[in-house]
């Protein structure tokens, strides 16, 4: 395994890479996406541990859908079964993936657990749709407060697990040596991480700016809301796509293992 490190340019490759990728197999990368968020959405309907379980399983999922725009890169049809990639790897590479999600769901439970001591849990409850915002609660500082604390939390926790599931998965890499090297991967990239998301958040905005417009321009508003949200989970699907590439340029990948049958 051998880090890479990349121009900050390389984060607008990632983006260009990820939608030329998604576009060579939309129906199954998109389906696959679509398949990722039932599950998840399933999983966090389980009375009492539900949310803590989509949690857990959010690693192991991310990897799969890694997995499939790997599939669809080298030119092959990712099938269903690519999401449990992480499952499927023997027992030892499972156990581990499991660990990383137990990681997973505790640390962000415990970023949660911060923005629930200073504002109460009003920020922890409009953030897992269990209430809907208003202005006034927005505004408050104590909600402001909470929001920034688990951003504040939250952004370790995402360098930490941004390359883990990979790391875990192609590499070997136990669970928390794969939380540090994901961590040093991202700071030693800071630059090329930082314009790939911004390009994705400039292009989300546009998509958005352009979607109310046309719904403006036909004296239909409605019909932007009709659109807006299947476009939005288009484009989630096509960020996941890119994820691959931040790894393939970050870490070596090895080589897929070919097997050759002796002749007689």
């Amino acid at each position: 395994m051998k880090l890479n490190i990349v121009p900050s340019r390389t984060g607008i490759a990632w983006l260009k890479l990820g939608m030329r990728t998604f576009f060579k197999q939309p129906l199954a990368l998109a389906g696959l996406f679509f398949m990722f968020m039932a599950v998840m959405t399933v999983a966090s309907q389980v009375p009492y541990v539900g949310f803590v379980l989509a949690m857990a399983l959010l690693p192991a999922a991310t990897l799969g859908l890694m997995a499939a725009t790997r599939e669809a890169a080298d030119g092959r049809f990712p099938m269903p079964m690519v999401l449990l990639a992480a499952f499927r790897a023997g027992k030892q590479q499972a156990r581990a993936m499991l660990l990383l999600g137990g990681l997973y769901a505790f640390g962000f439970l415990a970023a949660m657990g911060g923005a629930y001591l200073v504002d109460g849990g009003d920020f922890a409850r409009v953030y897992l749709g269990g209430t809907t915002p208003t202005r006034e609660m927005m505004m408050a500082s104590d909600f402001q407060g909470a929001m920034w604390v688990f951003i504040g939390l939250h952004l370790p926790l995402s360098l930490m697990f941004w390359h883990a599931p990979a790391l875990v998965h192609w590499h070997g890499v136990p669970p928390l040596k794969s939380l540090f090297f994901s961590m040093v991967a991202c700071l030693r990239n800071f630059g090329a991480f930082i314009i790939f998301g911004l390009m994705w958040l400039a292009l989300l905005i546009m998509v958005v700016i352009a979607i109310t417009t046309l719904g403006t321009l036909l004296g239909n508003p409605e019909l932007a809301g009709d659109i807006l949200f299947p476009a939005l989970m288009l484009m989630a699907s096509m960020f996941f796509t890119s994820l691959y590439f931040t790894f393939r340029d970050c870490f070596d990948l090895p080589a897929p293992v070919v097997e050759v049958k002796a002749v007689a």
